[in-house]
């Protein structure tokens, strides 16, 4: 007859740090990406046929942009459209400044591809480093 399993028990102090290092490792791997910018959309100025746009920085080091050729068909935007971007409080420079940047949400998929080898990798780690004790209970309770 196989000997009955008995997990090990861990104290009250050891299961507080057990959740305060998941809750680290948590917040790490959700912010770490935003701080260090590779989760950040990119933005880039695309203008249309007949628009510029110059940008001047002042003696104060706040930047003014100066639009030439600026209408709201030239950005895109119908009467409906810009009716509801003047109900918003915006104008058409305002307007312009928005519609101009695109985010590009282009799909990394080497980074998807690391991703799942981690996550692979993750669960082959936990595996082998359980194996005795999943062997042990399935002896317990399958003899």
């Amino acid at each position: 007859m196989a000997q009955r399993y008995n997990p090990p028990t861990q104290s009250t102090a050891g299961q507080v740090f057990d959740v305060f290092c998941l809750l680290l490792m948590v917040f790490a791997v959700l912010f770490l990406p935003v701080w260090l910018d590779i989760a950040v959309p990119s933005r880039t100025r695309v203008l249309p046929q007949g628009v510029q746009m110059q940008e001047t920085t002042n003696a104060d080091g706040s930047v003014t942009q100066t639009w030439t050729g600026l209408t709201w068909e030239a950005i895109g935007q119908n009467p409906t459209m810009q009716q509801r971007w003047e109900a918003l409080g915006y104008n058409l420079e305002g307007v312009a400044d928005i519609v101009t940047q695109p985010f590009d949400y282009t799909i990394d998929m080497g980074g998807i591809a690391i991703t799942g080898i981690v996550i692979l990798g993750y669960f082959a780690f936990m595996l082998l480093m359980s194996e005795k004790e999943y062997k042990e209970v399935i002896a317990e309770k399958f003899g």
